[in-house]
């Protein structure tokens, strides 16, 4: 049913940005991997027994695997109040990045796997999806809107750089003219650059880059594979430069963690271009609780305490709130000690108080080959 096909490593180069000084992480965990287990899938009855840890044998980081995904439609329709896009297209099922704080991983249980080392290793591959996406956006009852690439997970992460089915989609928008809100955390989105260009004359595109730290040695064991905040920066004058409009998504915001970096993170990415900047605090939903729980014990004892405690209390005592109106930006002194955090930062930075807006005035259906063109 599935197949493996690629396999690939993509590498940042190191440049020198002045931040935080650098923390020195515990050595637990395993090298390129942000989780270090499976935990069990909560929806399945049989789970894996033994574990070479249980013999004090860590071993390496398990190789990626690629599959086939056989999805015969792309879009993937989103009703949360608090997101601000309806519509995704998410062209793979788990992220090599392996951010260990990342929301999605549950969604991998429901594929049989677990939201651990699986969800890092074992990627789905929409082959199909640019057929998809043209298939969806040539029927009559599409009403143009903005698309997110992914929303889920990161369209731009390393096997994209050999299989190009982000860039595909992005020409089939393109041809539309179909505006599209890219979101990540890759140097990767500059290859593109082109088609963004061109889709931003018509108001058709905004890149989210998202930079979580500067701290590159805690990056580089929160966010293995994903790019170095050096390359991110890059990624906005790069965009900048060539006219697309961009964002710094400087989340999830980890209090005791990183939320003291968010006034730096807001700067830089102010002087690189950025010309709007959103913020999160981190969602630990399921399993996510007990697999960032165990990366803090690994990587930072010294700090876990305080950190846990600190999203405790702004949640009324849990790790994870559900509540749409609160789990993205938490309650209590804290959670408005970091909202006011922000909007000073956005001052300071002379962000205006105002969001990208997209338009869908430009939006077209090119006529199928062999078509009959229209009446006006």
């Amino acid at each position: 049913m599935w197949r493996r096909v690629a396999r690939v490593v993509a590498m940042g180069e190191p440049v020198r940005l002045p931040v935080h000084p650098p923390r020195r992480p515990g050595d637990g965990g395993r090298p390129g991997r942000g989780a270090s287990g499976n935990p069990r899938n909560r929806f399945e009855r049989l789970s894996f027994a033994w574990q070479a840890e249980q013999a004090g044998e860590a071993g390496p980081a398990p190789a990626t695997s690629f599959f086939r995904d056989a999805s015969r439609s792309i879009l993937s329709w989103n009703d949360s109040p608090d997101v601000n896009f309806d519509v995704g297209v998410n062209p793979y099922r788990g992220c090599e990045h392996g951010c260990i704080y990342c929301y999605a991983r549950p969604f991998h249980e429901y594929l049989g796997f677990s939201a651990g080392l699986d969800f890092e290793s074992k990627i789905l591959v929409k082959e199909d999806a640019p057929e998809l996406l043209r298939q969806a956006l040539m029927a009559p009852r599409w009403q143009p809107r903005v698309i997110a690439l992914s929303g889920v997970t990161d369209p731009y992460q390393p096997v994209e750089a050999r299989l190009g089915i982000t860039r595909r989609c992005l020409e089939v928008a393109a041809e539309f003219r179909n505006p599209v809100a890219i979101i990540t955390k890759s140097h990767l989105v500059t290859r593109d650059v082109d088609l963004l260009g061109e889709m931003a004359r018509y108001d058709a595109a905004v890149v989210n880059v998202s930079i979580t730290t500067l701290d590159r040695t805690l990056q580089r064991v929160m966010e293995p594979r994903a790019a170095t905040p050096e390359r991110r920066l890059d990624a906005i004058r790069a965009f900048a430069a060539a006219g697309v409009p961009v964002r710094v998504m400087a989340a999830p915001i980890i209090p005791g963690l990183t939320d003291h970096e968010l006034p730096a993170i807001v700067a830089a990415a102010a002087q690189a271009g950025a010309v709007d900047a959103s913020t999160i605090v981190v969602r630990l939903p399921h399993g996510v609780k007990d697999l960032f729980t165990t990366w803090l014990d690994e990587r930072f004892p010294d700090q876990k305490e305080k950190v846990l405690n600190r999203i405790r209390a702004m949640h009324g005592g849990a790790l994870y709130d559900p509540d749409f109106a609160t789990r993205h930006n938490g309650q209590g002194p804290l959670a408005e000690q970091i909202r006011g955090l922000f909007r000073a930062a956005m001052k300071k930075a002379g962000l205006p108080a105002r969001h990208i807006q997209l338009s869908t005035d430009a939006f077209r259906r090119p006529t199928p080959p062999g078509g009959q063109l229209g009446l006006f």
